[in-house]
């Protein structure tokens, strides 16, 4: 697509945290967007005032500022609150024209006529020419027959009886519209051209576009992304799943990670790849090559996605994305333990063996621990044996020896001959004994950062315990 007269509109509600479904229809707008030299618009639409929080509101403009997406990338954001006036001149035009017309009836007094909790409306109340009033909804008149094709980019032509549209309420009893009705005049208002949403929507594109034909507008473009699922296969529940994307910020996961990974849910760039490099996501995307079946959220995949971004830093770039958690109040050392010239000594090794930018924290945590984290697992798995034998051995090499880890790893390695013991079984006790753990970073190399003194003092205590 090339037009500049292309526009389309991220349209969130300021009602929760940001899910994953939301930023997945932001990254297909703005790539639309921006392959076509057109604009998006962000509308915040927050006319359900019992729900709405304004720090939602900042929340969904910092997450689209960590993908990518900040005020240089959008108009707006522009609130649907400030359209009423359109939102209401829309109802009188459609009052004015005989296509909608005023409804006093209750839920129960349909299931009783129709015999059927599921059953839509019956068109009571079509012909009794009610006058609005407290309590009376506005329904809008659907044809009785015909078709209406919503001709969508993902999904083809999919096409509705109108003689199955129920005549669906475009404004509640106090004379506020809902949302079908408001979404459609923010769109002919903001002059939209493409809607880009998620599938669960598609039920409500015919209804809309009946909406924009009877206002006297021709329809936008439709493209109906295909819903997310977990694992069994079940719609993506904020209450089952995670699904918020401050989460996974949180847990270290990098926007451009973020970012690649949502974009091929549904869609798939030319050749065998998935790593791919925005730029080629913005040129190579087509609304028309989305699969419109229903796309995994598979978190492993995704965190994957995130190891291989954290493996293609710099490892001056890894230590900067890694400041926000060795400098957190969260973290488990004191502020002034942290030292940056001693993670910087570790950063390489740490970079190759974590997923998530949070787990460099467990990574490196006894480099700035005045005593090793206590792990009772770790501990009774390695202190077993002549651990102690073991460790009174080191302690006695290490007190002269050249403080390298060349030179580190070949006296444990004697000490471990001496009793029968491969390298593997020789350093349990003294990773443990310095670490506190079973697994993290090259043992040598961080008993070379760690230094002669605390080293020594680490084994001591444990040497002491054991006793």
């Amino acid at each position: 697509m090339t037009s500049s007269a292309v526009r389309v509109r991220f349209a969130p509600s300021p009602t929760g945290m940001f899910h994953v479904g939301n930023a997945r229809s932001l990254l297909f707008n703005w790539v639309l967007a921006r392959q076509s030299g057109g604009t998006m618009v962000l509308r915040i639409e927050d006319t359900d005032t019992a729900r709405n929080r304004p720090e939602w509101v900042q929340g969904i403009l910092d997450a689209m500022a960590w993908l990518g997406a900040g005020p240089e990338e959008y108009e707006g954001p522009l609130f649907q609150s400030d359209y009423v006036q359109h939102h209401q001149a829309a109802i009188d035009r459609l009052l004015a024209a005989d296509r909608a017309y005023y409804c006093d009836c209750t839920r129960d007094q349909v299931i009783a006529r129709t015999g059927s909790d599921h059953k839509g409306y019956d068109g009571f109340c079509r012909m009794r020419g009610l006058a609005g009033g407290e309590g009376r909804a506005l329904r809008f008149k659907t044809p009785d027959e015909g078709t209406t094709v919503v001709v969508d980019l993902v999904r083809g032509k999919p096409a509705f009886e109108n003689a199955l549209i129920e005549d669906f309420v475009i404004a509640r009893g106090d004379g506020s519209p809902v949302f079908l009705l408001a979404n459609v005049v923010d769109d002919m208002v903001m002059g939209i051209t493409h809607v880009i949403r998620a599938e669960e929507h598609l039920p409500n594109a015919p209804k809309q576009q009946l909406l924009w034909e009877a206002l006297g507008a021709e329809p936008p473009v439709w493209a109906h992304a295909p819903i997310l699922v977990n694992e069994r296969r079940q719609k993506l529940s904020k209450r089952r799943d995670r699904v918020a994307m401050e989460d996974f910020r949180a847990e270290g996961y990098l926007a451009e990670a973020m970012r690649n990974y949502l974009m091929l849910l549904g869609w798939a760039p030319s050749g065998d790849r998935e790593i791919i490099p925005w730029e080629d996501i913005v040129t190579e995307f087509r609304l028309e090559d989305v699969n419109p079946s229903p796309a995994f959220f598979d978190v492993k995949k995704l965190r994957a996605f995130n190891g291989d971004y954290i493996r293609a830093l710099s490892v001056a770039e890894f230590i900067e994305a890694c400041q926000p958690w060795l400098r957190s109040t969260d973290a488990p050392w004191l502020p002034e333990a942290y030292d940056e010239a001693t993670f910087e000594a570790v950063a390489e090794l740490a970079q190759t063996r974590i997923a998530l930018l949070s787990e460099v924290v467990p990574m490196v945590d006894f480099l700035f621990l005045d005593e090793p984290p206590h792990d009772d697992a770790a501990w009774a798995k390695a202190m077993n044996g002549d651990a102690r034998g073991l460790l009174d051995a080191v302690v006695q090499a290490y007190q002269s020896i050249e403080w390298t880890a060349e030179a580190l790893k070949a006296a444990l390695e004697a000490i471990g001959a001496e009793r029968g013991l491969k390298l593997g079984k020789a350093q349990a006790p003294v990773r443990v004994a310095v670490t506190g753990r079973t697994v993290g970073l090259p043992l040598f190399e961080s008993i070379e950062v760690l230094g002669r003194d605390r080293t020594l003092a680490r084994l001591q205590s444990a040497i002491s315990r054991l006793a």
